[in-house]
């Protein structure tokens, strides 16, 4: 069995990326995930796009070593953040946050990522007592000139910005002080089968982990 728990600081630390991961079943995730983590990766965000993705989380649970961290990704309401803690992940992330999420996850003392665009979100998060945010969409939403702005008014913040980043752009992101890790989609392409590539999953892995 994984990891248990997580703290956000360690869910931040793990990787220069963090992979986000949309699977099509429970096998698929085990799949990637093993190799994603023979690669090095230690931090998984699975999403729950899929009608799969709590199976997902509780065989990648059981399939990686005890170091893995295994989240859930797109948690969008105190529902599924209860589904997604139950089925073990040790963290969450969201594309936004709402008062009543905000008041769940901090009342089920769940490490949490909650999602932000604007200042004054950040601001907002802040109140409810979150000092790490997920910024979405980063690359529509203002991208480094953001970040490096938030950096002198929201001191005290940290930023894991997900959305529109490649491995071309990752540098750019990385390179704020405020930026510890960011989330990457990029790192598992689907071929024209569908199915997730998995050499090239390891290629960029590989080069994201030496970011």
């Amino acid at each position: 069995m994984a990891t248990v728990t997580a703290t956000v600081e360690e869910v931040l630390g793990a990787s220069p990326v963090m992979p986000v991961l949309a699977f099509r079943s429970a096998e698929e995730a085990v799949e990637v995930s093993s190799v994603l983590y023979d690669c090095g990766v230690r931090v998984f965000e699975i999403t729950l796009r899929h009608e799969s993705a709590l199976e997902a989380i509780k065989e990648v649970k059981v399939a990686l070593p005890d170091d893995a961290i295994v989240g859930a990704g797109t948690v969008l309401s105190p529902d599924t953040a209860k589904l997604a803690r139950n089925a073990g992940a040790v963290f969450g992330v969201s594309p936004g946050l709402t008062k009543e999420l905000g008041s769940a996850v901090r009342a089920m003392g769940w490490a949490f990522l909650p999602g932000v665009s604007t200042i004054s979100e950040a601001m907002s998060a802040m109140d409810m007592g979150f000092t790490a945010l997920k910024f979405f969409p980063a690359s529509v939403s203002g991208g480094p000139g953001f970040l490096k702005a938030a950096a002198s008014v929201l001191p005290g913040i940290q930023f894991c910005p997900t959305g529109g980043i490649s491995a071309d752009t990752a540098h750019e992101y990385l390179a704020l002080p405020n930026v510890p890790t960011v989330g990457g989609s990029w790192i598992t392409p689907r071929v024209g089968d569908g199915t997730i590539d998995l050499a090239a999953t390891r290629e960029r892995a590989t080069a994201a982990l030496n970011f």
